[in-house]
């Protein structure tokens, strides 16, 4: 069993940059976006570009099994304003397209938020909805839910919520989970110690279900346990310290899918990669 490890990089320039970024930190996974996450609306991939970057993946060694897409942070699937509804229906469907185009398995996306409008529950069964839709006209990519540190509105931040949402998909194998550490934590999970560890995870497992784990975004967390306040930090640098991560690496629970780093400093992802590895 191996741990496929990388970070969300740049593709600034065109997708196929993701690719040789990736390579250069001595990545065997990687997360980008692929297209413009500060707009509503981007240009078509050219199909030139999804060639050549279906090619360059190959070529490079990456399984697209291990390639974490994620989608823009405008997204709101919950929102109860319909006209950022519809917007993110339209862009969240242009998001799992790309994915598709681009021969990749799974597309990231952070639930959504009811903005004290409507109820959890009304937000968490119409992010269900919404999601069906987009896979009623998807084909082969997975919507894969991020678990969020419950900041402001923000939904997801318990597995409740994610049991949720996984329970109004029709195609149950077309939905799956990101675990994000620094979130988790903030979420009110301690999964600083080896005892809150295993009780977080027999907690997923009982709620969730491993079988729906499809990634983990690998960061420390700035702030401690129950913040809800979403600040990553550097690797063994925060509240989840160098012990969390000697553990994580040997818990055979998390082989084979893409682990992505979403660490502040891009200078120190391949130092950081490596530092993974040696544990």
């Amino acid at each position: 069993m191996t741990k496929y490890i990388g970070a969300h990089v740049s593709a600034s320039g065109g997708v196929c940059n993701a690719i040789l970024n990736a390579e250069a930190i001595g990545a065997n996974a990687f997360a980008l976006f692929t297209r413009n996450q500060r707009s509503w609306v981007s240009k078509p991939l050219a199909t030139d570009e999804i060639n050549a970057f279906r090619t360059l993946l190959v070529e490079r060694g990456f399984d697209p099994k291990q390639v974490l897409p994620h989608d823009s942070y405008l997204i709101n699937l919950g929102s109860p304003d319909e006209e950022t509804l519809q917007k993110s229906r339209n862009a969240f469907l242009d998001e799992m397209q790309r994915a598709e185009q681009l021969g990749l398995t799974m597309l990231n996306f952070h639930p959504g938020s009811h903005l004290n409008k409507i109820s959890e529950e009304e937000c968490l069964d119409q992010i269900a909805r919404e999601v069906n839709l987009a896979l009623s006209k998807t084909q082969g990519v997975t919507a894969v839910i991020e678990n969020t540190a419950g900041q402001g509105t923000n939904l997801g931040w318990r597995f409740e919520h994610i049991r949720r949402i996984i329970d109004g998909i029709d195609d149950k194998s077309r939905v799956g989970v990101c675990i994000d550490t620094c979130h988790t934590l903030a979420a009110g999970y301690d999964i600083s110690t080896e005892m809150g560890y295993q009780f977080c995870f027999d907690d997923f497992e009982s709620i969730i279900g491993f079988q729906y784990l499809r990634a983990i975004h690998l960061n420390d967390s700035k702030k401690n346990s129950g913040s809800h306040v979403d600040r990553h930090e550097t690797l063994g640098n925060g509240f989840l310290g160098k012990e969390f991560f000697t553990r994580f690496m040997h818990d055979p629970r998390f082989d084979d899918m893409p682990i992505i780093l979403e660490t502040p400093d891009p200078t120190r992802w391949s130092e950081e990669i490596a530092w993974l590895r040696s544990l």
